[in-house]
């Protein structure tokens, strides 16, 4: 498939179907708006195993799945808070820890009651200054729809020079269209050379361009 013949929305949709539909959309998304992916943009399955038996846990499908698929590439995964690597893996509170914000404020697991499932929810946990109120709470419905969400967010916080971020107390651009919802507290907008994402009951938003003079324009 050439990039220009990627179907954001149809992807995005697609993606609430199941995990294929999420993998189908971070492949066409990084082809789109940076590099296709590569064999070598993932672990190997002996790292993975490796990562089961120190934990003494069997790893969900699908984070197996985007591990092989994506999880070395950078700018899909820790451009701003961290996918963790196999070898960093590891347990707290009764949720496997697979990502964590950048400064440590915040981190997401998968809790081990439902590791049995190939695509199983999500879990957010806070850091907070009362330890004692921290909680897992639910985030995704599935793990690969937080693979894909974070692949998408991740890019447009690349530090790359096709990317900003930005206060939303504007009109958006014109020519940008709403694209299908994705992703807890997400809004996602996209032109022909422009996506936008607002987060966080449009608090903050991030805008990344194909390239320097569509970002220019937006």
């Amino acid at each position: 498939m050439n990039d220009t013949d990627f179907d954001m929305p149809a992807a995005m949709a697609e993606t609430l179907r199941g995990r294929e539909g999420a993998w189908a959309l971070v492949r066409g998304f990084a082809a789109h708006w940076g590099e296709p992916l590569t064999p070598d943009d993932g672990f190997t399955d002996a790292e993975l195993d490796a990562a089961e038996q120190r934990l003494g846990l069997r790893l969900p499908v699908a984070l197996r799945e985007a591990y092989r698929l994506f999880g070395r590439r950078a700018d899909l995964t820790s451009c701003q808070d961290v996918l963790l690597t196999p070898d960093e893996l590891y347990v707290l509170d009764g949720a496997l820890v697979y990502r964590v914000e950048n400064q440590a404020c915040a981190r997401w697991g998968v809790l081990l009651d439902d590791l049995a499932q190939e695509d199983p929810p999500t879990v957010e946990r806070l850091d907070l200054a009362d330890k004692s109120q921290e909680r897992w709470e639910p985030w995704e419905e599935r793990f690969s729809t937080a693979a894909a969400v974070m692949a998408m967010s991740e890019k447009l916080m690349e530090d790359d020079g096709l990317s900003l971020f930005f206060e939303p107390d504007e009109e958006l651009p014109d020519g940008l269209v709403e694209l299908p919802a994705l992703g807890r507290g997400c809004r996602w907008f996209a032109g022909p050379e422009g996506l936008v994402l607002l987060v966080a009951a449009d608090d903050y938003a991030f805008a990344r361009a194909r390239t320097e003079q569509a970002l220019d324009a937006l």
